[in-house]
């Protein structure tokens, strides 16, 4: 059923399009009630409002926090035209219906973001907006309530095409963003009040309570296997930086191991400054270089660490696609490829592959944050995992070269995105083998020595990182015999001096980074 707007509430913190907006309603003859900044705002533009003091009989007050909770507000939104009572006490007590409800609310989330103490957050939780859009998206068979700016020009075709009215399916689905963004509203309220103690305004890391809210981006095929179903959820504002913001100029949809790997990837390539290539299988690197010769070299020696995992993966270049590259990589079959950027010309090439997902995200640094992860009747929450090599100690009589401190510092950085127990074998900042995912450390290393020489790449005078400890020599004395001359891990095992021994023996440099990187 198609109602008609004949009065409207307009009060907003995000003015983005307003004006626009209230000038369409007025020309429609929607006669528009606001409140303070907004009514300003409009009345400077030339369209008329009746002030939200002037409707009420009752002045703003309390230093603007009672400005809408009247009843003559609340009963024009709530009262039910086809209740007879509704209408009765309505014509009694002088209430006028309200049509439509155009508020957003105070940007609580932006102000605590910004670092805002205790008192100013509080003073910025908003109370008569999400008091008026929860009763506006409540009487939804009868009210509109619009809260995105997004929305506006639909909203404004719609009603030149009904002579001023709303149908219900449009109310609905207007009603529902409503009961959204009051409880992401509501839930970054709790959120950060709950990390407060008692007895303390000092803000605890972690909520209390945590709350959530994430919007549907894509329903997928299916999930990790095809028995399993998927969906993608965004979190409200993502970085243009991140996955989730990304664009897609190519390719069918992403699958949700796509999605996984492919964010892998970007983790990786944000930590890397230099022209730089990340190829990434299973969520596991399989290939990571830098060249100072540009992207094409580096895809070319992040290839050659292990050409055969890269096939069906995914490749990450921290800059643009140039037409030269996109011939290279349209040589091997991929997934999807991610990068800062391509030429026309990259496009047109890569494009020529149906099915491969081109993605385009913003520079950016690593995100901090939070990572979580379900368990079976729970949630896993951490920060994430930011964190350089810190303070590098070096505990062998030999310290690194100043080539193979490089190398150090590159593989350490590749060591982090390895699933454990890992290991990284590098050399001139290169991965030349990568040992992952096993429950012995000294079987990663021989995986990662294994994958070297069966690709060619000869790991004598190569460096290693190890995500965690050595428990035991027996790596130091098995990569010794292949001429790996320095090692990066972060110590703190009980035989780290055994270990320390067996590097001296072998005439190998080793650094202590005291930060272990488990990824599991």
């Amino acid at each position: 059923m198609v109602r008609k707007i004949q009065r409207a509430i307009v009060s907003v913190t995000d003015k983005q399009g307003v004006v626009e907006f209230a000038r369409e309603l007025h020309q429609m003859g929607v006669e528009i009630i606001s409140t303070g900044g907004t009514g300003e705002l409009l009345k400077k533009e030339g369209i008329p409002v009746i002030p939200i003091s002037s409707y009420t009989g009752f002045p703003e007050m309390l230093d603007g926090r009672l400005k809408t909770l009247h009843p003559k507000i609340h009963g024009g939104i709530l009262g039910m035209r086809d209740n007879e009572r509704h209408i009765k006490e309505m014509e009694d007590y002088q209430i006028p219906t309200i049509d439509m409800v155009v508020v957003n609310l105070y940007a609580f989330e932006d102000v605590v973001r910004r670092g805002a103490t205790l008192e100013e957050a509080i003073e910025n939780i908003d109370i008569g907006g999400p008091t008026m859009i929860r009763a506006a998206a409540k009487n939804y068979r009868f009210v509109a309530c619009v809260v995105d700016p997004a929305d506006y020009q639909m909203v404004i075709d719609e009603m030149k095409e009904n002579d001023g009215g709303l149908s219900l399916p449009t109310r609905f689905g207007l009603a529902r963003k409503v009961f959204a963004l009051t409880a992401r509203y509501e839930g970054a309220i709790a959120n950060y009040l709950s990390r407060f103690p008692d007895s303390s305004q000092e803000p605890e890391e972690f909520p209390a309570t945590l709350n959530m809210q994430f919007e549907r981006v894509q329903q997928l095929r299916y999930g990790e296997n095809p028995h399993q179903k998927g969906v993608f959820y965004r979190e409200k504002d993502a970085p243009s930086s991140t996955l989730a913001s990304a664009t897609k100029h190519h390719g069918k949809e992403l699958s949700y191991n796509n999605i996984l790997d492919t964010d892998s990837a970007l983790s990786l390539i944000k930590e890397l400054t230099e022209p730089a290539c990340a190829i990434i299988k299973h969520n596991n690197p399989c290939g990571v270089a830098l060249s100072k010769e540009g992207h094409l070299r580096a895809y070319e020696l992040a290839l050659a660490c292990d050409h055969r995992s890269a096939f069906g993966g995914i490749v990450a270049i921290n800059g643009t696609i140039d037409e030269e590259l996109a011939e290279k990589l349209n040589e091997l079959f991929l997934e999807v490829v991610i990068s800062y950027g391509y030429t026309e010309g990259a496009l047109e090439i890569l494009k020529k592959k149906k099915n491969l997902r081109l993605l385009e995200v913003e520079k950016g640094e690593p995100e901090a944050g939070f990572d979580v992860r379900s368990v079976s009747g729970g949630l896993l929450l951490q920060s994430r995992d930011i964190e350089s090599a810190g303070d590098l100690k070096v505990v062998t009589r030999r310290g690194p070269t100043e080539a193979e401190l490089r190398d150090l510092l590159f593989a350490w950085c590749v060591c982090k995105h390895v699933k454990s127990n890992a290991i990284v074998i590098a050399k001139d900042e290169v991965a030349i083998g990568i040992g992952c995912g096993q429950t012995s450390r000294v079987d990663s290393t021989r995986i990662a020595l294994m994958k070297a020489e069966e690709f060619g790449n000869d790991p004598k005078g190569a460096v290693l990182a190890s995500d965690a400890f050595f428990p035991f020599r027996d790596n130091i004395d098995l990569v010794a015999e292949y001429g790996i001359t320095a090692i990066i891990q972060p110590g703190g095992s009980i035989r780290d001096e055994e270990v320390i021994t067996a590097a001296d023996e072998h005439e190998m440099a080793m650094v202590f980074t005291g930060i272990r990187h488990f990824k599991h």
